[in-house]
């Protein structure tokens, strides 16, 4: 007879336990630890990071808004901040919060932060066409960004200063590839 795995509900767990469980490297979650303070794990006798259950839901769902949602770290920071100050916790509503059990202002007096505004998810960029090597780019619609469509010439100035640097590096990497060319092997 096949026995079930028990899954044993444990008081902390140790960061190659917790990395485990939640399917990330040690090394982001130190990272993590230092972006996001609401992540500060207590540390065992032995000095080894320890863990709780309630630090584990933040970094689900810290791994759900930088990698399922699309969040950068700075929303996904703010985005987190207030949920916590909210007692919700990805959109449901964290146990420590429900009326009655008294703890109702617990989560929120532990960050006295004001809520920030709403943050939308980063979206992916449109990537600039790239010519082969010894091939001429295609001539495409010169960029502009908002404030020189706006008419702001400090803004025009810098976009012609980046097309002109990038034109120079572009005619040095081809003088670069003509020397390479043209030198006996």
């Amino acid at each position: 007879m096949i026995g079930k795995a028990r899954v044993q509900k444990r008081l902390y767990y140790k960061i190659g336990e917790a990395c485990k469980a939640l399917g990330i490297q040690p090394y982001v979650l130190r990272y993590w630890e230092t972006e996001f303070p609401a992540l500060a794990p207590s540390k065992s006798r032995s000095g080894q990071r320890v863990y709780s259950e309630k630090e584990l839901e933040i970094i689900r769902r810290i791994k759900e808004l930088l990698y399922e949602e699309g969040y950068t770290i700075a929303g996904a920071k703010k985005k987190l901040e207030t949920e916590l100050a909210n007692g919700t916790l990805g959109g449901l509503e964290a146990p420590e919060a429900e009326p009655g059990n008294g703890a109702e202002g617990a989560v929120a007096d532990a960050l006295p932060v004001p809520a920030p505004p709403p943050v939308t998810p980063r979206r992916a960029r449109p990537q600039p066409a790239v010519a082969e090597a010894g091939e001429p780019m295609a001539a495409t619609e010169p960029a502009t960004s908002t404030l020189a469509a706006a008419g702001d010439s400090a803004a025009e100035e810098r976009i012609e200063k980046l097309r002109s640097g990038i034109a120079k590096a572009l005619d040095e990497a081809r003088e670069i590839l003509a020397l390479l060319d043209a030198k006996p092997r």
